[in-house]
């Protein structure tokens, strides 16, 4: 097949993609205050995959999310062809929230010239008049395409990533034109943009921070700041430059992590460049990459198919090859080895994969008819429910959405968003919780918190037997958590299946526990299993409802929870 006819074959793939449309599901952080912190309360997340309510019965055709650190920011796009925004407690739909002394700053990125919050779905209006067929997402700037092949970008302009031609203006509270044309997608990384386009020779363009190479250009414009001064500096790029050692290349595919890029050419050959660190790029070193390298795995028997799907998380990479084989490389756990270079994901070897995403530490995967997660997570972006465990280090499905067909998936910092379709559903999907979004954070807290604080408030007064009788089922919680690390599952899930009981209610002073949990599982999961219970008893104020009883983890270990997710 000609690079010709397989871009097509792209195209093709892409726009049918584009036209469907479904109902957006939502799970994770809904407060920006708590997120990438390590002490303050976790109240109020959403830990099953939920509806919200402006937008319930609006069709959605495209999500996108950063998975830069906090803060994200999310961007979704509904029919006809509106761009809508949302600054909802901190979290902004196209847009962002700046954190400067434990307050929230907006600087226009929500893309309506002002820098006012908004705790509802907003219409861009002054991209209304455009038909937006494609959007990616920053740290603190969105890009859109629109169908005639313009790009339109607003938010932090500081090192140049909107593309303008100039940086000049550090904040573009309102959409402007990028200097590109005939764009055909985009992808963003924290504080650069990539565009594809149509133009021979120029089928890849880079704009924004140049710090680790990930322009792409063989330099990271470094500098000093002044001839007696040893600070260095990074010369912005704000006009989108055409990456020069992939001009005979046409580049179909790209992914964008936090600071480096992933790519795919017509023939399915894999380039990587930009920050190498956790073996990231697939190279077997963590050398930073200034220009495009190509992945020495991904060749001869083993190119990637026209309809392979690549993802770019913060620190780590993926894409499917022959067969539908999703591989992996960078960190892929918070513990153990990195993987240096691309390592085939057994547990998902047979089922076909349609789109997936990566966040910060976590994945989302649409497969089959199940919606499949795995990773680090605190704040219930795994979507597994209040029965079900915190992280999963092995691709767990999402039970909630089994036998529903997820159409495309966004992750970010803290948070996961799923596009379903509404075909062959039933009523599954008004069975689903509705988030209403407009309440204050302490307004949503309240439903969740206010049994606890009845319990909480004699905590001073507390008798002993009380205490003992906390430290007695925190002592049975453990023993059967001592079961349960038994079974053979992976170190990830042992250390957090403390959380399940607490998954969305996690207390501050529980912390010091979480801590000692993960640090001993080299010593063998049983040994482990104390310290996991010796975590869950922290904090003497703790209500014995919030305390972990074994009927919990007992009903876990059932059949089809753990291990290598089963097909229906």
């Amino acid at each position: 097949m000609s690079a010709v006819q397989v871009e097509k074959k792209v195209e093709e793939e892409e726009s049918k993609n584009v036209e469907k449309s479904g109902e957006l599901l939502f799970c994770g952080g809904t407060s920006w205050d708590v997120i990438g912190r390590r002490k303050g309360a976790v109240e109020g997340n959403l830990i099953s995959p939920t509806r919200l309510r402006p937008l319930v019965g609006i069709n959605i055709r495209f999500v996108a999310s950063g998975c830069c650190e906090f803060p994200s920011h999310c961007l979704f796009n509904a029919l006809p062809a509106i761009v809508w925004h949302w600054m909802w407690k901190g979290v902004a739909i196209l847009g962002d929230a700046m954190r400067h002394d434990h307050t929230l700053l907006l600087k226009g990125q929500l893309g309506h010239g002002d820098s006012i919050q908004r705790d509802r779905p907003t219409v861009v209006s002054e991209l209304s008049k455009h038909k937006v067929v494609r959007a990616a997402s920053g740290r603190s700037h969105s890009v859109v395409i629109t169908e005639d092949g313009y790009s339109f970008a607003f938010g932090w302009n500081k090192h140049g990533q909107l593309g303008s031609g100039s940086a000049k203006n550090e904040i573009e509270k309102s959409p402007v034109r990028c200097q590109v044309s005939d764009v055909k997608n985009t992808a963003c990384g924290a504080d650069f943009t990539v565009w594809l386009s149509c133009v021979e020779g120029a089928s890849i363009l880079t704009a924004g921070l140049p710090q680790y190479g990930q322009l792409g250009h063989g330099t990271d414009n470094e500098y000093n700041t002044k001839d007696s001064s040893v600070r260095l500096a990074y010369e912005a790029q704000p006009r989108p430059k055409a990456i020069t050692s992939l001009a005979g290349e046409t580049i179909v595919k790209v992914a964008c992590g936090t600071n480096h890029t992933v790519a795919v050419d017509a023939n399915g050959y894999v380039y990587t460049w930009g920050f190498g660190g956790y073996g990231r790029l697939g190279h077997r070193e963590q050398k930073d990459e200034w220009a495009p390298r190509r992945v020495d795995v991904f060749q001869r028997q083993n190119l990637l198919p026209p309809d392979a799907v690549i993802s770019a998380g913060s620190v780590n990479s993926a894409c499917t090859a022959g067969g539908g084989q999703l591989y992996m490389w960078g960190k892929i756990k918070t513990t153990g080895d990195d993987w240096m270079y691309p390592k085939p994901l057994m547990d998902l070897s047979g089922w076909n994969l349609r789109c997936m995403d990566s966040g910060n530490m976590h994945h989302f995967v649409g497969a089959d008819s199940s919606c499949i997660s795995w990773g680090h997570a605190q704040y219930g972006e795994l979507g597994y429910g209040p029965n079900g465990q915190k992280s999963s280090a092995v691709p767990k499905k999402v039970e909630i959405l089994d036998g529903m067909h997820v159409m495309s998936v966004a992750c970010g910092m803290g948070h996961s968003m799923v596009i379903v379709d509404r075909t062959n559903v039933g009523d599954r999907l008004d069975q689903l919780d509705v988030y209403d979004g407009k309440a204050s954070v302490e307004g949503s807290e309240e439903p969740v918190s206010g049994p606890l604080v009845s319990e909480q408030t004699p905590k001073k007064g507390a008798s002993k037997a009380t205490q003992n009788s906390k430290r007695k089922k925190s002592k049975d919680s453990s023993d059967s958590e001592d079961e349960d690390d038994n079974d053979g599952d992976s170190e990830d899930e042992d250390s957090d299946e403390s959380d399940e009981q607490v998954n969305g209610r996690t207390e501050p002073k529980r912390q010091r526990g979480g801590k000692a949990s993960g640090r001993g599982r080299g010593n063998g999961a049983k040994k482990a299993a104390p310290a996991e219970g010796k975590g869950a008893g922290r904090g003497r104020g703790r209500p014995p409802s919030a305390n972990k009883s074994p009927k919990p983890a007992q009903g876990k270990a059932g059949p089809g929870k753990r291990g290598r997710p089963r097909k229906s």
